[in-house]
């Protein structure tokens, strides 16, 4: 159920910022749409009755997620490459300066980020979590996080400089929905020790 219900919320997250800031639909058009999609990738699961996330939850969790963060409003621009594609759900598959034992090929790095956006007078990595409890523990988890270490490390080879990691926490209780927001930073020091190690 984590698994599909997270999916599902990405899937909404990703198309209501695609309609807002690609389509050029109103925050209310593009959340819509982004609840559509939500809905088709949830699809007919059953989810478990001792679960918070059935699909009607996690579609609240969505609309709960743009009332705290709307579309245009929330200080994040997603940013635009040369070649007119958008930062939204970035994917990359970097070569590492590692070979294939075998092969000889260099190993890939590969990784997709939710967004790389312009946010807060730099530039920001933003993750979504779907999650049960927010809190002290919760935040301090993403600080030596080798995942956005990793996704640094890749914007830098696209010649993009993050300033730092935005990781938004959305919690699905049965009753309420809350939301957690932490900015984790990565220095050029723990950027090479993770590619060194």
């Amino acid at each position: 159920v984590h698994l599909i219900a997270g999916g599902a919320f990405a899937e909404g997250i990703e198309q209501a910022r695609r309609s807002f800031y690609e389509t050029g639909l109103s925050a209310q058009d593009s959340v819509a749409a982004g609840l559509g999609a939500l809905l088709r990738k949830y699809g007919d699961f059953e989810c478990p009755p001792d679960s918070a996330k059935s699909l009607e939850r996690t579609a609240g969790a969505l609309e709960f997620y743009f009332e705290r963060y709307p579309l245009g409003e929330d200080h994040a621009t997603p940013i635009t490459f040369p070649s007119g594609k958008t930062g939204i759900e970035f994917s990359f598959a970097c070569p590492l300066p590692i070979n294939h034992p075998i092969s000889g090929d260099p190993l890939l790095y590969t990784g997709r980020s939710d967004m790389v956006a312009e946010a807060y007078g730099g530039l920001y990595i933003y993750d979504e979590k779907t999650t049960s409890s927010l809190g002290a523990s919760w935040a301090k988890q993403w600080d030596m996080r080798s995942q956005f270490t990793g996704y640094c490390w890749s914007a830098e080879q696209f010649g993009l400089k993050p300033t730092g990691v935005v990781v938004r926490g959305v919690s699905i209780l049965k009753t309420k929905y809350d939301t957690q927001q932490v900015i984790s930073y990565r220095s050029s020091y723990e950027i090479d020790r993770w590619l060194e190690q």
